[in-house]
């Protein structure tokens, strides 16, 4: 299983709760939780909707590079 340490990283320095990403993306907060731990993988629309909520490439959620901005 892919593990995503990025989804809590950007969700805690904003401040928010599993429960408030659950929210905006319309699941729960267990399903949430299963993919921030990685025993879950996240669908690509999640992706998208995390990556234009936080500003930042899909490419730097899943790990695949270090610079956060999009391109």
């Amino acid at each position: 299983m892919a593990h995503y340490p990025r989804l809590k990283d950007l969700r805690e320095d904003r401040d928010l709760k599993q429960k408030d990403i659950a929210k905006l993306l319309f699941i729960t907060q267990q399903q949430y939780s299963l993919y921030e731990k990685g025993y879950r993988d996240i669908p690509t629309s999640a992706l998208t909707v995390l990556a234009k909520f936080y500003n930042v490439s899909v490419d730097y959620i899943l790990g695949l590079t270090n610079n956060p901005t999009k391109n």
